[in-house]
């Protein structure tokens, strides 16, 4: 339920806001550009949705469990932020993954430092972007700062 009123008032505000530009040529220049987002990422969102659903019926319940779930503590925790840097893709592998492995026995906690550590330390982005972008320099300087960062979210996460 709290996904539906979550999407409700993001549309409604979006409906506002594209409400509130100045002129109709605006409006249907935002428009264009909402359905050639909607109509690049649909796809991805599908084919992400189908493959984590098939990727959690692969995965082995037992072992994930064991790795990955309530009972496995900190281990888990480290393991999911070891993962993370190493799955290669965007968003749509990641979350994918982890919520195939919610699905056959993960702690919320594992899925959610797996996600975070991807999001912040993935190779494929700091190789293909951030290095030839910001300079090795800058790259590690953002590394070195952003290493505590997914274990504090995963501490924030057992603290609920």
């Amino acid at each position: 339920m709290n996904i539906l009123i979550g999407t409700v008032l993001i549309g409604a505000g979006a409906l506002w806001l594209w409400w509130s530009l100045p002129n109709a040529e605006w409006r249907r220049a935002a428009g264009r550009a909402s359905l050639d987002t909607l109509a690049f990422t649909a796809p991805r969102v599908l084919v992400a949705l189908l493959g984590a659903g098939f990727f959690a019926e692969l995965l082995p319940g037992d072992e994930v469990r064991r790795l990955l779930g309530d009972d496995a503590g900190a281990g888990a925790v480290l393991l999911a932020i070891a993962l993370g840097p190493l799955t290669p893709g965007g968003a749509f592998v990641s979350f994918a993954i982890a919520a195939a492995a919610l699905r056959a026995g993960a702690a919320p906690v594992a899925a959610v430092a797996y996600v975070t550590s991807w999001s912040l330390f993935s190779t494929t982005k700091i190789f293909a972007y951030e290095l030839s972008f910001m300079g090795r320099q800058a790259t590690l300087t953002r590394v070195l700062v952003s290493l505590p960062v997914p274990f504090l979210v995963a501490a924030a996460v057992a603290a609920f």
